[in-house]
């Protein structure tokens, strides 16, 4: 057992909502958390494994001794620069070797990361950079669609505080720094002695994540050193990682889900991390072809782009692949002819998967176990703290080790998020089985994600799961559309498999009534799609969808009455 000693940081920063002390000590007390920050276990990772490949792709290939060597030099680059530990830094720049260096160096100057995205824009970032006071504002400078150097050099307008513009790459312009310049001019053994008088705390904050919403400005959510550690931890080992993976995972490295179950994990793993700088066919094929990955995320088009790579492995090399998916893996597996799991997580906290020891109609159907043993879930009636019966559907409520309690700078809001006793209301609806003595939950969509048909209430994702099961049907989105009788109808957006094009509405229903589901959950129209709108952050975004059929109405109801007026005139 650790000895229990100081779970405060010795500076407490404004606006951040500290995990509950008596917790926080229960926790160390058994041996959850550690007095060991994110930062020290990635530069023990990075010695442990200095020659191996930690990053891979058509840009060129670091070791883990040159990613150590190339983020010590930057991160004293910045503190040289003028920023401070606990300095914050926003990030705006897409995945590539540039921005994981910057990432790190950032961790071990002790700056802190605010993870936004490369499609954000003044909304957005001044926004976020007003709410946190943030300094440095990284962009990638190389950009062809977007000039965000000058955009930054605006922003410093809208922030009072954004003092300095990192450029990642491209050609150094207007009042921006370039990274290569930063790392070429500091040298190792200054760098070196500059990081090491910066103070790292196991309970202070190590990263500002975003909430992944799809609508509104979204909220900074702290993650703290030791928390974040073990969040990625436990992943590792409920997966399995080993240091001979290779992860292909070309989702926004700045998004949790790629930095807190693969990337991050992975680093800390010994493994090898692919890195595409962008979505070309060639170079995510020349990826899959080169490195050989073993885990794989395959969201939007990325599955399409990849498949004629995919299709020519062998049987051993389809065994030693892992695909990703949140739900639908059994089909992905029938696709891909290779081991697929789901997974449920939150950038709050929990976070669940499948795996190899689960029952087949589990791995098909639930989103698994949560990856700690410490994660409490309860299932309630929404909107109360009234448990349902086991198997019956209900709110999702969360606490453990690596659960938030709280967002930044809303406090007040959040007492309508947490409970007193801190569980995270996640506005998701699950329900549990127990099997042999273990838990599994199966995700039934989120509690807003229904579809209200003259009160009749039409749960999406129950639809939806049913819809992919039709063997011409690769994914599908159901949204409500607008009607003057019902209020709402259903309509299921499709992207079909090859070869499935003769889907229709009436083939559609004629299996949903073949698998007996309820004839007023069935959809009123159906839209074939080639793919998917996605968020900033990688996820469908229902919310196009539904823009996209109310436009697509209009344009109905408009033609015929164009049609008449030409034909009076």
């Amino acid at each position: 057992m650790q000895q229990i000693t100081r779970v405060r940081p010795s500076r407490l920063l404004e606006g951040v909502r500290y995990p509950d002390e008596d917790r926080l000590r229960s926790y160390v007390a058994a041996g959850v958390l550690t007095h060991e920050t994110l930062i020290g276990a990635f530069r023990a990772a990075f010695r442990l494994h200095a020659d191996r490949l930690a990053l891979a792709g058509p840009e060129g290939h670091y070791t883990y001794a040159e990613l150590d060597e190339a983020t010590d030099r930057l991160g004293a680059a910045l503190l040289a620069l003028g920023m401070q530990p606990l300095d914050r830094a926003i990030f705006q720049c897409g995945n590539s070797n540039e921005l994981l260096m910057t990432f790190f160096a950032c961790l071990k100057a002790g700056i802190v990361p605010l993870c936004s995205l490369q499609s954000f824009r003044k909304l957005e970032i001044g926004y976020l950079g007003n709410l946190c006071g943030a300094r440095l504002h990284v962009v990638q400078g190389d950009d062809a669609k977007f000039d965000d150097v000058a955009f930054a050099e605006s922003m410093q307008d809208e922030v009072g505080s954004l003092e300095f513009i990192l450029q990642a790459r491209g050609e150094r312009r207007g009042r921006a720094v370039l990274l290569a310049d930063l790392i070429r001019d500091m040298p190792l053994d200054t760098a070196r002695e500059h990081l090491a008088a910066v103070r790292h705390e196991p309970f202070q904050v190590a990263v500002f994540q975003l909430s992944g919403g799809s609508t509104g400005v979204p909220k900074i959510i702290p993650r703290f050193q030791n928390e974040y550690l073990y969040n990625m931890r436990a992943v590792a080992a409920r997966n399995r990682y080993t240091p001979e993976d290779v992860l292909f995972f070309p989702t926004p490295y700045m998004h949790n889900l790629n930095m807190g179950c693969f990337f991050g994990p992975f680093l800390l793993t010994g493994a090898t991390v692919t890195v595409s700088p962008d979505l070309s066919e060639a170079n995510l094929q020349g990826l899959v072809r080169d490195y050989a990955p073993t885990w794989l995320g395959v969201a939007g088009p990325i599955l399409a782009r990849i498949a004629p790579e995919l299709a020519k492995a062998d049987a051993n090399a389809k065994a030693r692949r892992n695909f990703i998916a949140p739900k639908n893996g059994a089909n992905l597996e029938r696709l891909t002819g290779s081991p697929t799991w789901h997974i449920f997580g939150m950038t709050e906290g929990t976070i669940m998967f499948t795996g190899p020891d689960d029952a087949p109609d589990l791995r098909e159907s639930s989103v698994g176990r949560p990856v700690s043993a410490y994660d409490e879930v309860r299932i309630v009636q929404p909107g109360t703290e009234d448990p349902v019966a086991e198997g019956e559907a209900g709110e999702a409520l969360f606490r453990g080790p690596y659960t938030i309690r709280g967002y930044y700078k809303s406090e007040k809001e959040d007492g309508q998020r947490f409970t007193p006793d801190g569980f995270y209301r996640s506005g998701d609806l699950m329900r549990s089985c127990t099997v042999e003595g273990k838990p599994y939950y199966f995700f039934c969509g989120r509690i807003k994600d229904v579809v209200d048909r003259g009160g009749e209430k039409i749960n999406a994702e129950e639809l939806e799961n049913v819809i992919n099961q039709h063997p011409h049907v690769l994914a599908c989105a159901v949204v409500g559309m607008p009607d003057k009788v019902y209020g709402e109808r259903v309509c299921a957006f499709v992207i079909p498999k090859s070869g499935g094009t003769q889907l229709s509405l009436p083939v559609l229903n004629a299996f949903l009534e073949e698998t007996g589901l309820a004839k007023f959950k069935w959809p009123e129209r159906l839209e074939v799609t080639a793919e998917f709108p996605l968020t900033a952050s990688g996820k469908l975004s229902k919310a196009l969808l539904r823009e996209r059929i109310i436009r697509t109405l209009a344009a109905e109801v408009a033609a015929p009455a164009a049609t008449e007026a030409s034909q009076g005139n």
